[in-house]
């Protein structure tokens, strides 16, 4: 308790004489001592922690630049893709992380690069890691090369090391990492085929947990997500995440995929339907497991600008008012794709047909972020 002294009056005489014209304590110069009220200070909270998360996934950015990609502001500025991110109205960015990549792009090096230019710009970290040399995904998820042999005890042994490493490097280099991917669409497990869950739970409780435990001996405040693609599909992901239960694989948010529209039968389906069974999902999956829920990923045709527009707004302001969905995150926003109509598909940076940039600059796609 801080004690406020009042000054006798004494020496309010005193500064009487010294050409003040006036005792501030009254005609007596005298004032009781008292004890004034502690004034708590608020705790300092990491900038943006809590807050619903705007997200991109821009882990391509780096080879991107070595291929010569810029980026541009709407005036046409040339601007560094992270920092245009943050003027677009995101505030978290996230990274991916694979083992041995060739070229060495999403090894553990390139994502620190990737985390400084974020952590400088004050933004919030998702780390997610594929245990994987490439993608991983519900179709691809194969064990790295350097682990492909290893029996299920040495093979978590791996993924703690890996997880370990990777996150201690970045705590090394003062990054806040608030959110770890402990697997990515994890819709069968990981590191087939020994983490197959329909092969042996089990066994994948053994690898996820190794990884879950990583994280928290290195960021004990992250928190560990559980990510599963197709997020509009009920009984998928409640048989996912049953069975993480029965297993006791431990995790704190439920991640969910959605990419709410595709071409089919000569045009798109309609997005919002799939929108909506997703956000009824969203309610039922924290109901059940009592578990927030984070959409890791969403992405909309590059070009449809108006229809992706409307979709990720109607996306942003539904799930803010789901109070147990955590954010949204735009996956590789920063690329662009080029229609080729005589085989419905797009070609774009890496051949990837649901950025939302042309030409270097963002398409309106991604004004809903801003607001």
């Amino acid at each position: 308790m801080k004690l406020i002294r009042y000054i006798s009056g004494g020496i309010a005489a005193a500064l009487l004489l010294l050409g003040c014209d006036k005792n501030p304590y009254g005609p007596t110069g005298y004032q009781p001592e008292v004890q004034q009220p502690e004034k708590e200070e608020p705790a300092p909270v990491p900038a943006g922690k809590g807050e619903y998360a705007k997200g991109a996934d821009i882990s391509w950015l780096t080879q991107m630049e070595a291929d010569g990609q810029k980026f541009y502001t709407a005036a046409g500025k040339e601007t560094e893709c992270t920092a245009l991110m943050k003027e677009l109205g995101f505030n978290a960015i996230r990274l991916r992380v694979w083992v041995n990549p060739e070229g060495g792009w999403c090894a553990k090096e390139d994502v620190l690069e990737k985390a400084r230019r974020a952590q400088d710009l004050g933004m919030r970290i998702m780390i997610d890691f594929h245990y994987s040399d490439t993608w991983a995904d519900p179709s691809n998820q194969k064990t790295p090369a350097a682990w492909a042999e290893l029996p299920l005890y040495e093979l978590a042994s791996a993924v703690e090391t890996h997880t370990k490493e990777t996150l201690q490097l970045l705590k090394d280099n003062r990054i806040d990492v608030e959110w770890v991917q402990v697997g990515n669409e994890t819709n069968s497990g990981m590191l087939h085929p020994l983490g197959k869950i329909t092969n042996n739970a089990d066994n994948y409780a053994i690898l996820a947990n190794n990884g879950y435990d990583a994280v928290k001996s290195v960021y004990p405040e992250a928190k560990v997500i559980i990510h599963r693609s197709e997020g509009h599909k009920s009984n998928e992901c409640k048989w996912l995440f049953g069975q993480l239960k029965n297993s006791k694989v431990k995790y704190d948010i439920i991640g969910i995929s959605l990419y709410p529209t595709w071409w089919e039968n000569g045009g798109w389906c309609d997005w919002k339907p799939i929108v909506n069974d997703c956000l009824a999902n969203i309610k039922s999956l924290t109901s059940t497991f009592g578990k927030p829920v984070m959409i890791c990923e969403i992405g909309m045709p590059v070009w449809e600008p108006q229809m992706s527009k409307e979709a990720v707004q109607y996306i942003l302001d539904e799930t803010r008012k789901i109070e147990e969905c955590h954010g949204v995150f735009y996956w590789e926003p920063q690329t662009d794709g080029v229609w080729k109509p005589a085989g419905y598909a797009a070609l774009g940076w890496n051949a990837y047909d649901k950025g939302a940039f042309k030409n270097g600059k963002a398409t309106i796609a991604l004004d809903p972020f801003k607001n």
